[in-house]
């Protein structure tokens, strides 16, 4: 008998499962729309001009490879805070800002999540009905209870906001509320700025603790519209956290780069914050890995790097909207009876189409198309040579 006869076998993962088995498929026309990765017009995921730039700079200029502080280079912490909240914001929060540099968003969520559930009084951490998968483990695994509040209309394929308003109107005091804050994932839907304005004042009056996602920024409008959200919240002058990433908007994937930020309200919240911050982390990874944080720090504190990183993010954004218009029209030449203008509207690189889980099983078993059982698709991965395929096959699906 061995001693791991008692391990069971965990479910597969929803999303990274289907990656497997997409790469296991031998057809040669198969096609990715389940994974959150952006990709060109050939299906590449390209490695940025300014990170080949930043990485050259850092080979030559390296002195060490010594640990970094717990919660990351000062730098880091200073640069990411003015892309997230802008300069200004950011300066009059000096002192009540506390950053620690991540192994990316995932990673932010979870020091996050693991401070939430050792420090405050929370009962409960509400997600939007859907939201993104791994936020319920993140939570439930710190030992905090997920809850659902009310977002989006599946009969309309759009956000609910009169459903969700009255819903987080309800939210208990002193519990955490995860909003997207742009590039809702997975439904694509977000909220106008007048509608983020409302959103903080409730937040503010009722005295939940918002927690923003911020995966995608620039992805949505532009760099700084995309932060509209961070930064209505954060002029409430109420606690907020927000999860940062670098995974999308500089394409560092696989290097894990993201930040958690913590607004307090004066600097001795501050110091007793930033002491449990670095005991969530010190307990977890125990110092940030070096090289991805080094990558932003060059792109984002060089005034011509900077700029020439912002035209490649809007080269990616403005690839996504145009392959949402793209794939509509080729729906709408092909004779699909569905109205999918709705793709149109929604913003960042996912979307609610409004298949049936049993419809994007047979996409996947009969077609080699891939996309998850909720019928959410990455539309940067629809490309010239891949799309006449993909809208033949769901014109044959959804006749």
């Amino acid at each position: 008998m061995s001693q791991f006869d008692s391990v069971s076998l965990a479910p597969a993962d929803p999303i990274l499962s289907i990656t497997e088995a997409f790469k296991a498929d031998s057809n040669p026309d198969k096609i990715n729309l389940s994974v959150g990765v952006f990709v060109d017009d050939s299906g590449v995921t390209p490695i940025l001009g300014t990170v080949r730039e930043a990485e050259k700079r850092i080979v030559e200029t390296n002195a060490t490879k010594s640990y970094l502080p717990i919660t990351g280079s000062p730098n880091y912490g200073a640069l990411t805070q003015k892309l997230c909240f802008g300069n200004s914001l950011a300066d009059s929060l000096k002192g009540r800002i506390i950053t620690a540099h991540t192994p990316g968003g995932t990673g932010a969520l979870r020091v996050a999540a693991d401070f939430i559930s050792s420090s405050l009084e929370a009962n409960s951490v509400w997600l939007s009905n859907p939201s993104w998968a791994n936020h319920k483990g993140i939570f439930s695994a710190a030992g905090l209870e997920p809850q659902t509040y009310a977002y989006f209309d599946q009969s309309t394929l759009s956000l609910d906001y009169p459903a969700f308003i009255e819903s987080i109107k309800t939210i208990p005091a002193g519990d955490i509320v995860i909003l997207h804050a742009c590039c809702h994932n997975p439904t694509g839907a977000d909220l106008s700025p007048a509608q983020w304005d409302e959103v903080a004042a409730i937040a503010a009056n009722a005295g939940w603790i918002p927690l923003l996602d911020f995966a995608y920024q620039g992805f949505g409008t532009d760099i700084e519209t995309d932060a509209y959200c961070v930064r209505a919240f954060a002029q409430t002058g109420k606690a907020l956290f927000v999860c940062q990433s670098f995974s999308k908007n500089i394409g560092l994937y696989r290097e894990r780069v993201g930040a958690l930020h913590v607004v307090v309200g004066n600097e001795d919240e501050a110091k007793r914050v930033t002491s449990q911050v670095k005991i969530a982390v010190r307990t977890n990874y125990s110092n940030p890995p070096a090289h991805g944080g080094a990558i932003v720090e060059t792109v984002l504190g060089n005034a011509d790097l900077r700029s020439t990183w912002i035209t490649e993010v809007t080269a990616m954004r403005e690839r996504i909207h145009e392959v949402r218009d793209q794939f509509v029209r080729a729906l709408e030449a092909a004779g699909v009876g569905r109205d999918f203008s709705f793709l149109k509207e929604q913003k960042g690189m996912f979307s609610f189409t409004g298949l049936t889980k049993e419809q994007a099983i047979g996409l996947r078993q009969d077609h080699s198309i891939y996309i998850v059982d909720s019928g959410r698709i990455n539309v940067a991965g629809i490309t010239s040579k891949n799309l006449p395929r993909l809208v033949e096959v769901l014109k044959g699906t959804l006749s």
